[in-house]
């Protein structure tokens, strides 16, 4: 997973746990959260830019995935957003622009909500607003037909295997299922594979769907539904590809609501799933300007 390049690998400790991070440049952090089924490198096109712009660009491993480390609990959103926050503590950081796609994407926004003193900015991919998204999965059919592999993670140790067997197959398919006509080259693929082959990954890395599902009627899941109604403080670009079939554009839209600062929607025509990876240049440009408008 330490892939070799113009970062550099360490880790570091935060929130109980060890994390994996690949860092490049200095000035302002810019802290950036992968998703499913990835892992830091998702990142790789946006570490570099954010580095030529005088950023120091961090991207992490999130519990259960990558380098960091894979414990026996602690994968439900709220925890998972104090990893993201103590990362960016023992970074020496007080604050950080935080990017976050897909599962990083949710979590940013409850890390925006849990500890707003800590985001300067707030850049979401491919992730719709939590309580938009719980009301889609109980109210909009076609979101819960995009969704139906969280549906299925729903089972015991069978959604694991599937995900390795033949070589992590699986997880070649969802990715260019998932991606627009920019499909991910072969390099791309065989990283992802080899990731979620790493022993207790697959089981770590969609526990967090397993919680999502599940919590929706239990007294944690209507708490945290009913906690995530604080708007959010900090400037907020929410990204969305036009062309993705797992997160519907419509179910994404108007998080604006939640947010009581400068928020701005970009629908990308074209993209699907991965933006960062697929339209690199223009979600780079996106970003750029963001965090460079919110400097503080």
């Amino acid at each position: 997973m330490r892939t070799a390049g113009p970062w550099t690998h360490r880790d570091l400790a935060a929130n109980g746990a060890r994390f994996h991070i690949a860092e490049q440049g200095t000035g302002p952090l810019v802290l950036l959260v992968h998703g499913w089924p990835q892992y830091w490198w998702a990142w790789r096109h946006q570490m570099s830019a954010l580095a030529d712009a005088g950023y120091r660009a961090v991207a992490l491993d999130l519990r259960g995935t990558g380098g960091s480390d894979r414990t026996p609990r602690g994968y439900d959103p709220a925890n998972l957003a104090l990893d993201i926050t103590g990362v960016i503590r023992s970074l020496g950081e007080h604050s950080a622009h935080l990017v976050g796609h897909d599962l990083g994407g949710s979590l940013a926004w409850v890390a925006a909500v849990m500890r707003p003193s800590v985001i300067q900015s707030l850049t979401v991919v491919s992730a719709a607003h939590p309580r938009h998204l719980r009301r889609a999965l109980l109210k909009d059919r076609h979101q819960m037909a995009a969704f139906d592999h969280v549906l299925g993670f729903q089972r015991p140790w069978i959604p694991e295997r599937r995900l390795v067997a033949d070589d992590a197959a699986q997880v070649a398919e969802y990715l260019t299922a998932w991606s627009g006509p920019q499909q991910p080259d072969e390099e791309a693929l065989r990283n992802y594979r080899n990731a979620i082959r790493i022993p207790s990954t697959a089981h770590c890395s969609i526990e967090p769907y397993r919680w999502l599902v599940r919590s929706i009627a239990r007294p944690d899941g209507i708490q945290f539904a009913r906690r995530m109604k604080k708007p959010v403080t900090a400037p907020t670009l929410h990204i969305q590809g036009a062309a993705d079939p797992v997160l519907l554009a419509r179910t994404a839209l108007g998080a604006g609501e939640y947010v009581a600062a400068p928020y701005r929607w970009r629908l990308l025509p074209g993209v699907g799933h991965f933006p960062q990876e697929e339209a690199p240049a223009e979600l780079n440009a996106e970003l750029l300007a963001w965090v460079d408008q919110h400097k503080r």
